[in-house]
């Protein structure tokens, strides 16, 4: 550590996004350009330089914060291939894939006991699917209706030319039958394919697919997801041999709970050193809930319940209200009903979007949900005491920036799931 105790010189940062299948690119961008705009609204000088690693994706940060110096290298744990693998190629398997997440969480009481929290992240659920059941049945309404069409046009030719009549009007009108059904699936087939090619505007396959892959294995991660995890752990692992003063793991959205698990495992197996780096864990917009509350999501809970007493870490858990996509305020260990005597994290704090945004961003900002859901990693022309940049790149340990900080009197911390064990 450096002379000054707490203060920091060098950082590592490890990033782990949500479930997102764009190249890690984007987020060096967007830490590029919001970093830059946060430094003109809080006053300080910060830079970003692309940076080349043997594996994963990071960039440089040279800060000057306080009047101190700080060097950060910020990597991106990346996952994005797993997701892309996991979105449904076609679109019957796409409805193959809603059928069985709402089965899921309906069938296992989840749903209703999620509503009892938050509404908004509920409603973020049910939007791919009432989205795609609606695309549907639009679909088969006009294919319908031009089947119809085209089998009535057709009866009227026969008539006009007497092939209603007759030895062959058995088998015109079977044939004007058949080709009304198949005008009808030629139609919804070209519309759902249509509705599916702008789905970069409305979200709703991407969103089917994220959730699917929440609920796939009713909680548990997929064996592919826990390979990459044990790969995460020991790139972190390895950050501790160097002259860094902090460790910081930074888990966004379905990222948060992949974080939670990560460390959890690095502290149990005895790869965090007592005598080395502060380690401190950021948890921003988490729907750990999402995969908590399923029946066999059992490592997640355990590891919920590990870090919630663990002294070698400061977990700090950050969300806002005004984002309709996460869990607001709700204390992902107390909901789960697995807090432990003791209990002392995370700390839940919330970004407070409406006073740490400008009425006039705050007004720009508000319906543009998926937008909001990443505020946490942007700049706020009206900071309060929660800023990513000084956070990631500033002279401050977690654990310091937050020492004296309170829980949001606004947090939920009552347990809600119905399933709370540690083992099958």
């Amino acid at each position: 550590m450096s002379e000054q105790g707490s203060r920091v010189r060098r950082r590592r940062v490890f990033h782990i996004p949500g479930y997102d299948p764009i190249h890690p690119r984007r987020y060096r961008e967007l830490y590029r350009t919001q970093s830059a705009a946060q430094a003109d609204f809080s006053g300080y000088d910060i830079a970003v330089k692309a940076h080349s690693a043997e594996s994963g994706f990071c960039w440089l940060t040279k800060a000057r914060i306080d009047g101190q110096e700080v060097q950060a290298r910020v990597d991106v744990l990346v996952w994005s291939d797993i997701v892309r693998k996991s979105m449904a190629r076609t679109i019957p398997a796409t409805y193959l894939q809603l059928a069985q997440t709402a089965w899921i969480y309906v069938m296992t009481g989840t749903l209703q006991r999620l509503m009892r929290m938050r509404k908004g992240p509920v409603i973020a659920a049910l939007y791919p699917v009432a989205m795609l059941l609606l695309q549907l049945a639009f679909a088969v309404i006009v294919g319908g209706y031009v089947g119809g069409a085209v089998q009535a046009g057709l009866n009227e030719l026969a008539g006009m030319t007497g092939l209603s009549e007759g030895a062959l009007s058995g088998a015109f009108t079977w044939g004007a039958t058949g080709l009304k059904y198949g005008v009808w699936v030629g139609v919804v087939l070209l519309l759902l394919r249509w509705f599916k090619s702008k789905d970069h505007k409305v979200l709703a396959y991407y969103l089917m697919h994220d959730y699917a892959f929440s609920a796939r294995h009713w909680g548990a991660n997929p064996p592919a997801l826990d390979t990459r995890l044990s790969e995460f752990a020991k790139v972190i692992a390895d950050s501790f041999t160097e002259d860094v003063d902090e460790v910081l793991v930074v888990g966004h959205s379905s990222g948060a709970h992949l974080a939670i698990s990560v460390l959890a495992d690095l502290l149990r197996s005895g790869r965090v050193p007592q005598k080395g780096p502060k380690l401190a864990l950021l948890t921003l917009g988490q729907v750990v809930p999402m995969m908590s509350f399923l029946p066999d999501a059992w490592q997640l809970r355990s590891d919920l319940a590990y870090l919630a007493t663990c002294d070698a870490i400061t977990w700090v858990d950050v969300s806002a209200p005004g984002d309709g996509c996460c869990f607001a305020l709700c204390d992902p260990v107390a909901v789960t009903g697995v807090a432990p005597p003791g209990k002392r994290w995370p700390l839940v704090i919330s970004a407070a979007f409406t006073q740490s945004l400008s009425p006039a961003r705050w007004k720009e900002l508000r319906w543009r949900f998926f937008r909001l859901h990443f505020q946490y990693l942007c700049a706020f022309d009206q900071p309060g005491d929660y800023d990513y940049f000084q956070i990631t790149a500033g002279p401050l340990t977690l654990a310091d920036r937050y020492r004296d900080r309170h829980p949001s009197q606004s947090r939920i911390d009552v347990a809600v799931s119905k399933y709370t064990s540690f083992a099958p």
